[in-house]
């Protein structure tokens, strides 16, 4: 996989998925797009340097390398990029459970920084995975690592689940 001058693989691109598709297609189908290239992924990950690296039922990784534009003034990585990239893995581990008809919003997350985040830092790691998926609600849990395995972070969430054609109005 070739990769920009950032580090994002070029083949994923950033854009926003139709509903109409994740309502036809439920939401693994749409993340394995997303993970393939052929659908676009968030354009917020672009932005922060992440992307998505793996993907099966009920868990996904997200991959990312911070880097001198997401620091706090103290130099360190601003907290906001830890909480991103997990809100990702959590909310899209709930999105590979989706089935066709089905749309998930987040409800809450909780995390927890267990050390600093350096701009060299390098690669690192986010891997969710689904906690419960009930009929109208879902928990997942997600954890940071650096290249080392070092824990980053960790946390969870809470995500409803309702008909997507709420969202299509």
């Amino acid at each position: 996989m070739s990769e920009t001058a950032s580090g994002f693989p070029e083949r994923q691109t950033a854009g926003v998925v139709p509903l109409d598709l994740v309502a036809r297609e439920g939401g693994l189908a749409v993340m394995q797009g997303i993970l393939e290239g052929r659908l676009p992924g968030a354009t917020i990950a672009k932005t922060l340097n992440f992307w998505l690296s793996k993907v099966g039922e009920g868990t996904v990784a997200f991959t990312g390398a911070p880097n001198g534009e997401h620091l706090n003034p103290l130099g360190t990585v601003h907290g906001g990029w830890a909480a991103t990239i997990m809100d990702s893995a959590l909310a899209c581990a709930v999105m590979t459970t989706l089935s066709p008809g089905e749309g998930y919003t987040t409800v809450e997350f909780k995390l927890n920084l267990t050390r600093p985040i350096l701009p060299d830092s390098g690669e690192m790691v986010c891997e969710g995975r689904i906690v419960h998926r009930g009929r109208t609600t879902a928990t997942s849990e997600a954890y940071l690592r650096d290249g080392a395995g070092r824990l980053l972070a960790h946390g969870t969430e809470t995500c409803a689940i309702f008909p997507i054609d709420r969202l299509m109005r």
